[in-house]
């Protein structure tokens, strides 16, 4: 599944709104595994209008708990679905796409790590 990239898209996903505690709109855009110091890495990568830096109404302070959130409730019972054990779970909330791996810094963007434990998510600091 790792051979020919260095991320790889575990399942295509459509587009789809999902619930978060703040009350913003996110919906998941991709969901990738890659390696990352020789663990595998999940990366949930979600679209969120309202972090933008300009006219934005939601702060990384906002957007927090909605990282939690979509690391215990969505993240973990979809790898744990498809049989994937990453050692981390990344989170990220993006305010318009933006390619994996590519930086424009016109872009808000916001990132959380975790470390599955269980049905939980560990908060690691960067």
């Amino acid at each position: 599944m790792f051979a020919c990239c260095a991320s790889t898209e575990l399942a295509a996903v459509e587009p789809m709104a999902v619930s978060v505690p703040s009350g913003q709109q996110v919906s998941l855009a991709e969901v990738l595994l890659d390696d990352s110091q020789g663990e595998t890495w999940a990366r949930f990568r979600f679209l969120a209008p309202q972090i933008a830096r300009e006219g934005g109404s939601v702060s990384h302070e906002q957007a927090a708990p909605d990282m939690d959130h979509l690391c215990a409730d969505l993240a973990l019972p979809y790898l744990a679905a498809q049989g994937v054990r990453p050692a981390r779970v990344v989170i990220s909330l993006a305010d318009r796409p933006l390619p994996f791996g590519l930086q424009d810094a016109t872009v808000t963007q916001f990132f959380e790590v975790y470390r599955p434990d269980g049905a939980s998510c560990i908060w690691e600091a960067f």
